[in-house]
């Protein structure tokens, strides 16, 4: 009821005030709709005092380059249509605690030499964007040295298949203990990008039929992302020149192409890998320069191949994970190994377990001759289901020559590990 009186109080005092020739500047609530006394979006901005509140009613308000210079709450009241027209940004946020809510926002400009965004936020912090349909965008939500925002629930989708000219769905740059939850973003380059990030928090979010990445970290540490799914983009995430990232409960999920991965893991360290599930990527892990991972209880399904690390990535283990049909389980190109493989499920192990303890009780080695082969002649992929090949790999695990010596899990589980 108090609010209901607070809006009827301040619209007639507007139109008082108007009648009477005197300022609007410092209404605390202002509303804005089609045919009402204020039409416009960055007319209600300009006269509201910091800390209002500005309601947008039902209706298409066709306005860009929407500065917010203020702290203030702007919400649309059942959905308006906020059109950019296609020229350059449409909200530019550069003040602290500022809210944008309930908003279908489309038609932003696009450029090959600048970034425009559907909502820009610049320098600010304590924000909140939740709840928000970002339509035909060139970059969806962009922050730039912003410290504790909050992006939540929000849509962003484009429809550009061109990766040069597409811009990213949720793009952080420079940014400090941001949280990204629960959004859906589809048809961008990466749908979720971050540089120079610190102690971010992503989770819950979905982000499928990206050009590129669904996620895409770079040089951003101390973060975690997880309970997230990742679906038909070019690459399911890539996670670079990034430390103590922590990955957990997410789905990668049919990330297939010639140069497709469900993870790409390029110089990270001191970071963690578990509970995720990967089903039929081309590569579900690929593995160049990290250290120090611990890639633990993870599900690793229907790939090409499992586990690709190259001979530079060291002292990684891989523990209690399940590889479950996959054609090849893991690929590397160095005849040593500098990583741990142990207590696995491997549905290729052949072995056998006398004692009974649910552990083989011979070594399983995951590198299969094959491999090798494929490694220096690819045509010979056509050879993959035959006899020969099969018999070939039963030799090289018996006695092995070309495969790495010691690369093998020492305690292959016998059944697939329940988590």
């Amino acid at each position: 009821m108090n609010g209901i009186v607070m809006k009827y109080f301040s619209t007639n005092l507007f139109l008082l005030v108007m009648a009477l020739g005197i300022t609007t500047q410092g209404l605390a609530q202002i509303t804005v709709s089609p045919d009402g006394p204020v039409t416009s979006i960055r007319e209600a901005i300009s006269m509201v005092e910091p800390g209002g509140h500005i309601e947008v009613m039902p209706g298409v308000y066709s306005e860009n380059n929407i500065g917010i210079d203020k702290p203030l709450t702007l919400e649309g009241i059942d959905r308006p249509v906020i059109d950019g027209e296609s020229e350059g940004f449409i909200i530019v946020i550069k003040a602290d605690s500022v809210t944008v809510r309930g908003f279908d926002i489309k038609n932003s400009g696009r450029s090959y030499v600048r970034d425009y965004a559907a909502i820009m936020i610049e320098g600010s912090a304590d924000f909140t964007i939740d709840n928000n349909h970002l339509d035909n965008v060139f970059f969806g939500i962009y922050l730039a040295e912003t410290v504790r925002g909050v992006v939540s629930n929000n849509r962003v989708e484009a429809y550009d298949a061109r990766e040069a000219s597409s811009g990213n769905g949720i793009h952080l740059w420079s940014v400090k203990n941001p949280r990204i939850s629960d959004n859906f973003v589809t048809g961008m380059r990466d749908g979720i990008y971050l540089e120079f990030v610190d102690d971010a928090e992503i989770y819950g979010n979905t982000s499928n039929n990206n050009n590129r990445y669904g996620l895409h970290y770079m040089f951003s540490d101390g973060g975690r992302y997880y309970q997230n799914t990742f679906k038909r983009n070019g690459a399911g995430v890539a996670v670079m020149y990034s430390d103590n990232v922590d990955m957990m409960d997410n789905l990668f999920e049919h990330n297939w192409g010639t140069s497709a991965y469900g993870l790409l893991l390029k110089d990270i360290n001191d970071s963690k890998i578990e509970g995720n599930r990967f089903i039929r990527n081309t590569v579900a892990i690929y593995s160049e320069g990290s250290n120090n991972v611990h890639i633990h209880r993870n599900d690793i399904e229907l790939n090409g191949w499992a586990i690709n690390i190259k001979s530079n990535s060291a002292r990684n283990r891989f523990t209690e994970n399940n590889f479950i049909e996959n054609s090849f389980d893991v690929r590397t190109d160095s005849p040593r190994n500098n990583n741990v493989f142990e207590g696995n499920y491997w549905s290729n192990y052949e072995g056998y377990d006398l004692d009974r303890d649910g552990v083989g009780d011979v070594p399983y080695r995951p590198v299969s001759l094959f491999s090798v082969i494929i490694e220096k002649q690819p045509e010979s992929l056509i050879l993959l289901r035959s006899m020969f090949i099969r018999l070939l790999d039963t030799a090289e695990r018996i006695v092995p020559v070309l495969t790495p010596k010691t690369l093998f899990d020492e305690k292959p589980k016998m059944d697939r590990i329940r988590r």
